[in-house]
């Protein structure tokens, strides 16, 4: 018997299956009696109380089950179903798959606090009409060999974060700080010798650790373009170095080289001079074209910061047509110094410079913090300007066992005033 309806409150009846197979077999009986199917589904379900459409699909699936229509049926409708919810639970399982992809490649299993970020920031992601959920994720995550229980996660998020935790959550900040403040160029060892400069305690391996979860790295350099073509048949200067750039004191080596830098607005060439015993630049100029007078205005600039007589000095060069002009060497003579020209077209004989420009390029003009491409020549300037004066004071150099070159020098200085003094007292 139908179950008594309340007044003004409708509800969804819910039939159970021996509620329906009692309604098919009694309208199959009646049409059985009457002859006819006119009819007999309505007059049956109303007997019942139950709904002549629900009555009358139960009978269409049951033929359908029989065999006595066409359609799919009951059982088959079950399975496609099933096939679909299995289909959809593989295509999560893909996706969670995909998206651990790097705690699945072998090797060490990953820590917990990193498994527990992953399922915070995948579960409630939706995929296939269902969030991800915690069970599901640990489960594929166990299948495919790093076990994982729902049990651990829960744990893990209700435990106080440990020590190492607490200090990792200090030093990622600071370390990306760092990496922030100088051009965003220093990997995993200048890293570590610029955190311990700035008073905290932790070790090489941290800090590449800690990197990797900040998603920082070391700026590379790319293949070097050659810009000199020299004469061949071209008087020039002697090569007084031979490619040995070592020096026991400032000012007895100095070496220069151009470089230029494609802007919107034309090319920018850049002359540096670079004191070879503490890779300071000494001099430094910016032009929008590459004569004589750029290199004379660098070596000005040196003269200024370095003094006006330097007896003894070499600078050393490529062989490109502004080292080996009249003035160039005019201007050395005034200071006391004397060029030096390596081979033609070998960039080795100037491999200091060379290098020099190198990472200018890397760090500055093509460095991970320059938004865009160069607009103007003043651009390039301005942005120069601050990179020489972090370079001298404070880009860690690992010639100078991870020193800056005006801090070397300092220490060049001190030792030399300390040894005079020893001297007196003597």
């Amino acid at each position: 018997m139908p179950k008594e309806q309340v007044p003004g409150k409708p509800q969804t009846r819910r039939y159970t299956p021996e509620e329906k197979a009692a309604a098919v077999r009694m309208v199959r009986t009646l049409r059985a009696e009457l002859g006819t199917e006119h009819g007999t589904i309505q007059r049956v379900a109303t007997q019942l109380g139950y709904g002549v459409e629900s009555v009358r699909q139960w009978v269409k699936q049951a033929d359908i089950d029989d065999g006595h229509a066409p359609g799919v049926s009951t059982a088959d409708a079950k399975r496609i179903k099933e096939l679909e919810q299995e289909l959809r639970e593989l295509r999560r399982a893909n996706e969670i798959l995909k998206r651990a992809a790097k705690f699945l490649r072998g090797g060490a299993r990953p820590p917990t606090q990193e498994v527990v970020a992953f399922i915070d920031a995948n579960r409630d992601d939706v995929v296939g009409g269902k969030k991800l959920g915690v069970e599901s994720i640990c489960s594929t995550l166990s299948k495919a060999g790093l076990q994982v229980a729902p049990s651990t996660y829960y744990a893990a998020k209700s435990r106080q974060p440990s020590l190492r935790a607490q200090r990792d959550a200090v030093l990622r900040p600071a370390l990306r700080s760092l990496w922030e403040d100088n051009y965003r160029v220093y990997g995993a060892r200048k890293l570590w010798k610029a955190a311990k400069r700035a008073g905290h305690e932790v070790g090489r391996d941290r800090v590449a650790r800690l990197m990797r979860a900040e998603g920082i790295e070391g700026v590379r350099r790319t293949k070097r373009v050659r810009t000199t073509r020299p004469d061949p048949a071209a008087a020039r200067h002697p090569d007084l170095v031979k490619r040995d750039f070592t020096a026991t004191a400032p000012n007895q080596l100095w070496v220069t080289d151009l470089t230029f830098v494609p802007t919107f607005a034309g090319v920018a060439y850049v002359c540096f001079i670079i004191d070879a015993f503490s890779r300071m630049i000494v001099g430094w100029r910016v032009a929008s074209n590459m004569r004589t007078e750029t290199v004379l205005d660098a070596i000005e600039m040196a003269r200024w910061s370095r003094g006006t007589q330097l007896a003894g000095l070499r600078c050393h060069s490529d062989a490109g047509s502004q080292f080996t002009s009249l003035r160039y060497g005019e201007r050395l003579a005034e200071i006391g110094a004397v060029p030096s020209i390596g081979t033609v077209g070998d960039s080795y004989d100037n491999a200091l410079a060379e290098t020099v420009n190198g990472y200018y390029k890397a760090e500055l003009i093509r460095g991970p913090a320059r938004p865009g491409p160069w607009r103007t020549v003043d651009d390039v300037e301005l942005a120069t300007l601050g990179w020489v004066h972090w370079h001298n004071h404070q880009r860690l150099h690992g010639y100078l066992d991870d020193l800056p070159p005006v801090e070397f020098e300092g220490r060049f200085y001190a030792t030399q005033q300390g040894q005079s003094a020893l001297v007196e007292i003597k």
